[in-house]
């Protein structure tokens, strides 16, 4: 999971040099990361029946080729059609890296599935977070294609390395959760057909769209709406050290959206997934507020991404475990990928995002991805929380093969 964190948390720092290369334009080049999330999520589903199939080492070594290859592709690119082909072979392989993990890390360990998936989870929110200096470093000294080709074999060898090492559970191995007043779970096994003709499965989609919408598009473009506050390139002093504000911010967004994942899985365990959720999206939504007000002050603007990337890399921990809990584990893998195509969703926010601020700025987009986050907390807590409840209670279809909740 850390050696696929870069494929999405470092693209921004290639988004500028690539344009200043070659001149394709910004909202151009995004198409890429679009179609690298677009293939990350929406071949998970597939890659999770794989999994649950011939089990997460297949996969997983698979994934590892082809991370490798796609930045050694990146690193050779002269168009964009190139970039786009490598971005979906990239996607393909992170996706294949990323679903394996997080489904495995829910079926050893059901009666932490929060903490469990959060941990994991983990290791792609802040695995990016000690080489961001590095790779700026070695795009401003060498160039981004001496970036690309480097650390794509360094993170290719090591997903085939660790992936060698994973296996599922045997039967009898893991022992069924503790009952958990706050937390419900089932004790059957819901297949993906079951799954989603529920529309407790839908609300959950819609939510992680929401809150996916704004995370993925400070990811994509925080480089560039640094620049755009021309903060980039500004020293910050923290604690008597000085750095310069861009790779700095980068590197503690990583930190904090990976400290975020463990926690508010531990915290969900404890109060609630649904509760948690309301929590964490209210405080997303006024992170992103106060970094529009603010983002000029290169030193707030280190500080706000962070609160904004520490609200919003839960998801990625609270959705999984919500999965599980609500459908069962044995087929958890594929039902998370399916839910997981949301973020395929959200990432046409991305050059979509590039357009708005050519029209009209950075406010409206951050207007709009602040109403998403508060509209997603009303419906994590008044909607989906008392779904969940109903659909433990009556989790039986109606007639017409949709699920009364």
């Amino acid at each position: 999971m850390v050696q696929i964190a870069n494929l999405q948390y470092g693209w921004t720092l290639f988004v500028d040099p690539i344009n200043d290369k070659f001149h394709f334009g910004r909202a151009a080049i995004q198409w890429a990361f679009t179609i690298f999330i677009v293939t990350e999520t929406w071949l998970v589903p597939v890659e999770g029946w794989l999994v649950d199939k011939f089990g997460p080492r297949v996969v997983v070594l698979g994934g590892g080729l082809l991370v490798g290859i796609a930045w050694l592709m990146n690193s050779q690119a002269a168009s964009l059609p190139m970039f786009y082909a490598a971005a979906a072979i990239g996607g393909t392989g992170a996706g294949a890296v990323y679903g394996t993990a997080v489904g495995n890390s829910l079926k050893w360990f059901p009666d932490k599935r929060g903490m469990a998936a959060g941990i994991t989870a983990a290791g792609f929110g802040a695995g990016a977070a000690f080489t961001v200096i590095p790779i700026a470093n070695m795009i401003k000294n060498s160039g981004y294609q001496s970036a690309f080709f480097f650390f794509g074999l360094i993170q290719g060898v090591l997903v085939l390395l660790f992936g060698a090492f994973l296996r599922a559970p045997r039967a009898g191995e893991v022992p069924l959760a503790a009952v958990n007043s706050r937390v419900q779970q089932t004790r059957s096994d819901s297949t993906p057909q079951e799954a989603v003709k529920t529309r407790t499965f839908w609300i959950m989609y819609a939510v992680f769209f929401m809150v996916a919408t704004g995370g993925i598009m400070a990811t994509a473009q925080l480089g560039p709406i640094a620049k755009d506050f021309k903060v980039a390139n500004m020293p910050v002093n923290f604690f008597g050290f000085t750095v310069v504000a861009l790779p700095f911010a980068l590197s503690l967004d990583r930190v904090m959206n990976g400290l975020t994942r463990p926690f508010c899985g531990w915290v969900s365990d404890h109060i609630g997934r649904e509760n948690t959720m309301f929590i964490a999206f209210l405080i997303e939504g006024i992170g992103i507020l106060l970094l529009l007000r603010n983002a000029s002050d290169a030193r707030l603007f280190v500080i706000l991404t962070g609160l904004v990337f520490f609200a919003w890399g839960e998801i990625y921990s609270l959705f999984p475990a919500t999965v599980a809990d609500m459908y069962g584990r044995k087929y958890c893998t594929t039902i998370y990928g399916i839910l997981y195509t949301a973020k395929g969703c959200a990432a046409v926010g991305v050059p979509l995002s590039a357009m708005i601020v050519a029209r009209s700025g950075w406010s409206t987009v951050f207007y709009i991805v602040a109403a998403l986050n508060f509209l997603a907390a009303f419906v994590a807590l008044f909607i989906l929380k008392p779904a969940s409840v109903r659909a433990h209670q009556a989790p039986l279809p109606d007639a017409l093969g949709i699920s009364r909740i």
